[in-house]
């Protein structure tokens, strides 16, 4: 097996340093930081450095945060802060999701076996591992199975209360719409409001690395750069060599985002570089990286989108259905749907629990961000003609088929409607950090020994 950074998202991102990014979750969920092995060094004695109401937070358990931020800085080829200034920004997230925990708890708020089983199954597809591999992966970097899973359950929590709490305060009208259009002229002419979307392969060289290892794997990456310069598809080239994870199923891409949320290091390489262009290779903490600028925009509306045109079929759960019993049946019938015993259509007529059914769970086409993060993410995961396993979303249970994608040109009120969806993920995350400000403030916080 190549070597693999774990998939570490939600509260874990190095887009997640500012408390504000917490709010959207993506299908990769997180596990905890690998722990020093035994053959590592002595370890240091366990202390409290910080009590949140009732509940400690211990060295270790920070240190084991503060190693896994350190370790995403580096992937991403961001700099890393001094180890001290980052302990103090990691404590503090760690405080805010403790509190915020203490009321999912208190609000009742419960995630079941079944979920923290599709939660574990999707950190293991984004990595490209079965969920034993996953697990063995894990008990090998010192992470029992048990520990793993009380993270992924802690993080549904999280993202189920904030839905809860976040969601009811937002809302988007027109004129806020024609606010952002406004912005947007405005800021056209600022060349730091641009908006990048980068591919990377990553060539992972490993921690004490020989001089050897790292002049190989430093030839891999430059025949990757020429390969790519010469015109090969440079998604083929991300599943066939990069050790980033989920390079198998997005071709390496990282996403459009606003240009400063890359790390500076990718900025240099890229700045002079046209939509298309690949640049030199680029050394960072977590190996070389070689990229290519995929699309670059400033300050203009997407006028094309990739569309996707999906059905499905919903269980909503309740008293009378539990979420694991819908679970279950959904499973069953993707059984007899993969086997080619049942049609997904006629299935979705006869149990589906919405206003599809009639159609055969038909959705039609969709543009990005028309479906709830939970549902999307899981329908972009699949290939054209896939099913879905359950999934779990704030509507029910679903099973998803992705009939097929294409490139659609946007109409005026279609971009309307995109902008919509940029300034509600906007919106969101000012509630969440709002929000998050209010738990922190109504918790009371004893700040004991000071970390190392």
């Amino acid at each position: 097996m190549r070597p693999r950074a774990l998939a570490l998202v939600f509260a874990c991102t190095v887009a997640a340093l500012p408390a504000s990014a917490q709010l959207r979750v993506s299908p990769q969920l997180p596990g905890p930081a690998p722990v020093p092995r035994a053959d590592s060094g002595p370890r240091p004695a366990d202390f409290i450095v910080a009590v949140v109401n009732s509940e400690p937070i211990t060295n270790n358990e920070l240190r084991a945060r503060l190693q896994r931020f350190e370790q995403q800085l580096a992937q991403q080829g961001a700099s890393i802060p001094p180890r001290g200034e980052l302990a103090r920004v990691v404590l503090d997230r760690l405080i805010s999701e403790k509190a915020q925990l203490q009321v999912a708890r208190e609000s009742g708020i419960r995630v079941d076996e079944a979920m923290v089983d599709q939660a574990e199954a999707n950190v293991a597809r984004q990595n490209e591992m079965s969920v034993a591999d996953l697990r063995r992966r894990l008990q090998a970097d010192g992470v029992p199975t048990a520990t793993f899973r009380e993270e992924l359950r802690n993080q549904l929590l999280l993202g189920r209360l904030r839905d809860r709490e976040v969601e009811s305060r937002v809302r988007v009208t027109d004129a806020d719409i024609d606010q952002y259009l406004r912005d947007q002229q405005t800021a056209a002419a600022d060349p730091a409001s641009s908006a990048l979307n980068l591919a990377q392969v990553l060539v992972a060289v490993p921690e004490n690395a020989s001089e050897q290892q790292v002049r190989e794997l430093l030839a891999k990456a430059q025949r990757v750069q020429e390969r790519a310069r010469a015109g090969e598809d440079f998604a083929a080239l991300a599943r066939e060599a990069s050790d980033a994870p989920g390079a198998a199923s997005n071709g390496g891409v990282m996403g459009l985002r606003a240009a400063d949320r890359y790390p500076p290091l990718f900025l240099e390489a890229v700045q002079a570089l046209p939509q298309g262009g690949v640049s030199q290779v680029v050394r960072s903490g977590a190996g070389f990286h070689v990229l290519k600028v995929v699309e670059k925009r400033q300050g203009e509306l997407p006028t094309t989108v990739t569309q996707s045109h999906a059905r499905h079929i919903l269980l909503r759960t309740g008293a009378r259905l539990s979420e694991t019993a819908a679970r279950e049946r959904l499973a069953d019938l993707r059984r007899r749907i993969t086997a080619g015993q049942a049609d997904f259509a006629q299935l979705a007529r006869e149990f589906s629990q919405d206003g599809t059914a009639s159609r055969g769970g038909d959705l039609g086409w969709a543009n990005p961000g028309s479906y709830v993060p939970e549902f999307e993410d899981a329908m972009n995961a699949l290939a054209p003609g896939e099913v879905s396993e359950p999934l779990v979303s704030r509507f029910g249970v679903h099973l998803i088929q992705l009939l097929e994608r294409r490139t659609a040109k946007l109409s005026p009120r279609e971009q309307r409607e995109l902008l919509r969806n940029i300034v509600r993920e906007k919106k969101l995350d000012e509630a969440y950090a709002t929000w998050a400000q209010e738990v922190r403030g109504r918790a009371f916080v004893e700040m004991r020994e000071s970390p190392i």
